[in-house]
């Protein structure tokens, strides 16, 4: 890199913009600098791993500069170049959607429409609006408030004078004033204009209060019918407002950020707030490229989505501070109260944003979804295979009675209930839950080592060290053990035990991979819980009513439904037992526990 030290040197310490060049001449990198000179030679001097980075300093053959008067003017010129360019290793903004604005055209008696192209003809253009259905409710609103004219006539004076237009059904039906026939001078239509510009920036105070004042006059001069059509108005305005009012209305012309980061990509939410009311609400995603903190994206941001919505706010709402300095440009950072509220709901947003693509993603390809999940699990568990069987054991008695295991198998993270096991305990006798899960995982995979049936890939034991040291001894005696990975997980903390370490892993509560080991291990509990339950119903009522000469299953199972319990039976008179099971039956249940007590 000896070829670049003399254009290092020669770099200023001011603000700007700096220019990667590869040997074909074209950017590859374009950076902002609060000093150019210090920014540009630590990418020289400073030692990485990182691939990328050191990919891209070697890549360099060439650096050009631009001087700006301050940090935030690097920032804009930066976010203008990266746009224009595109070069290879810059952040890169995933949202090339074109946004609606409302337009006031530059003409006599101006219309008002939304369009999707801002030309240079003199118009007044707001927005852009991130929502269609925000910037038609302001539509909507304007329509109801005011009568203006949708037609394309050319309201020349000239032509207006010489009578050129007739009234059309928009006139009649009271959606405008007629100025084309000159009943409605232009002085009365371009107050209407002001106003609209005021609740289209999200000023509504000011147009509420002007027309509460004009209501008061009327209703002064006794022109109650006026009055009426004012105070509908100034209550449509009110109802409007009172949909849109969040905090403190005193909170005024504020730009509220936040920012979410994985390992790919960087989404950052904006609001725009004006009297307390959020006239803007829209979320961007940035794709990383070099080892970007989050300071650097949310400041990448910022630069962005202000000049997108043309915000000139006096004041910006962020989640941490950053070095960035905007001229006249207040940075709040909140601990408290209502700006910390916006701030949460910015934050709420950007969740709900990645929660929606998820969602749509998982709707558009669910295996990619199930990807993503057991590719988290592989790195969250050190595994050495893709899981795409796992295999979830549990175990269930009463009071060491009717032991019963149950086995549960996920197939690319989802179950697959052909292939669940439930298991009966053979060999154990008591409450031993350890010998009861070396018992049933030994006789698991003993039957698919012998129909040559594959293995899964994991196997998760629903329990803490104890319960993964019997599974373990089972797959020692099988020669499986080291050939299919088995983790515990212990209920209380949600811990994951691994064969020959004490010391438990802790996943992050939030993480898709811990939230797939928690439902097999509910599956596996809940099918296990359900076998056990029919067995131990079966085993009760074999034990006392199936032992009456004549009384089956099915007529057992009846009286103990209607009873609860044998003792209740045994108590019952004559026509409750008729009443549940007829009369045959009724009477030989009656005549066993009648001989049972006088036996006694």
């Amino acid at each position: 890199m000896d070829y670049l030290r003399p254009i290092i040197k020669s770099l200023p310490d001011k603000p700007g913009v700096y220019q990667y060049f590869d040997k074909d001449q074209k950017i590859i990198y374009v950076g902002k600098a609060k000093n150019l000179k210090k920014r540009v030679s630590s990418y020289f001097t400073k030692q990485t791993d990182y691939g990328k980075l050191a990919i891209l300093v070697r890549r360099i053959a060439d650096i050009k500069f631009v001087v700006v008067d301050t940090e935030f003017d690097a920032l804009l010129l930066e976010n203008n170049l990266i746009k224009k360019y595109q070069p290879r290793y810059n952040v890169m903004l995933k949202d090339d959607k074109s946004y609606p604005w409302i337009c006031i055209k530059n003409e006599r008696f101006p219309r008002v429409f939304s369009t999707r192209h801002v030309l240079k003809d003199g118009s007044d253009y707001f927005g852009p609006f991130a929502s269609v259905h925000m910037m038609n409710t302001v539509l909507d609103l304007i329509k109801q408030l005011y009568p203006l004219r949708n037609c394309k006539h050319n309201l020349s004076k000239k032509n207006i004078d010489q009578g050129k237009f007739k009234i059309c059904l928009e006139y009649h039906i009271g959606n405008c004033l007629g100025p084309c026939a000159g009943h409605q001078t232009e002085e009365e239509y371009n107050k209407t204009i002001t106003e609209l510009k005021h609740i289209i920036k999200g000023n509504i105070s000011t147009v509420a209060n002007e027309l509460k004042k004009l209501m008061m006059e009327y209703a002064n001069k006794l022109e109650f019918e006026k009055a009426q059509i004012v105070k509908e108005k100034y209550e449509l305005l009110n109802r409007y407002q009172s949909k849109s009012t969040i905090v403190n209305p005193k909170i005024h012309n504020v730009d509220v950020f936040s920012i979410i980061t994985d390992e790919e990509f960087a989404y950052v939410n904006i609001l725009k707030v004006v009297s307390g009311a959020i006239i803007q609400a829209h979320t961007i995603e940035l794709k990383k490229k070099l080892e970007e903190s989050d300071e650097d994206l949310l400041m990448m941001a910022i630069a962005e989505l202000r000049q997108r919505f043309h915000s000139e706010s006096k004041e910006i709402i962020l989640p941490f501070k950053c070095e960035l300095k905007i001229p006249d440009t207040k940075i709040t950072v909140p601990e408290r109260g209502d700006k910390k509220h916006l701030l949460d709901l910015s934050l709420r947003n950007t969740k709900f944003y990645l929660l929606e693509k998820q969602k749509q993603k998982e709707l558009v390809d669910p295996e990619r979804h199930s990807k993503r999940i057991l590719n988290q699990l592989m790195k969250d568990l050190r595994l050495k295979e893709y899981p795409e069987r796992i295999e979830c054991f549990d175990n269930s008695n009463f009071q060491g009675d009717y032991p019963v295991a149950a086995m549960v198998h996920f197939k690319n993270a989802k179950p697959l209930k052909k292939e669940y096991r439930h298991f009966n305990i053979k060999t154990v006798e008591g409450p031993d839950d350890f010998a009861s899960m070396e018992e049933i995982v030994y006789r698991r995979y003993k039957r698919l080592k012998d129909e040559g049936k594959n293995l899964p890939q994991l196997i998760v034991v629903d329990g803490g060290k104890g319960q993964l040291n019997a599974a373990i001894k089972s797959l020692k005696k099988l020669d499986l053990f080291g050939k299919i990975a088995i983790v515990g997980i212990a209920k209380k903390l949600e811990e994951i035990y691994f064969p020959g370490d004490s010391i438990p892993l802790y996943i992050d509560k939030k993480s898709e991979s811990l939230k797939l080991i928690q439902q097999m291990r509910d599956e596996a509990h809940r099918f296990g819980i359900t076998h056990h339950r029919s067995k131990r119903d079966k085993g009760t009522i074999k034990s006392v009513l199936t032992e009456v000469e004549g009384i089956g299953y099915n007529t057992a199972q009846k009286l103990l439904w209607k009873f609860k319990s044998v003792k209740k039976i045994e108590k019952a008179n004559l026509d409750e037992l008729i009443e549940i099971v007829g009369k045959a039956k009724a009477l030989i249940v009656f005549d066993y526990f009648k001989n049972k007590t006088n036996g006694k």
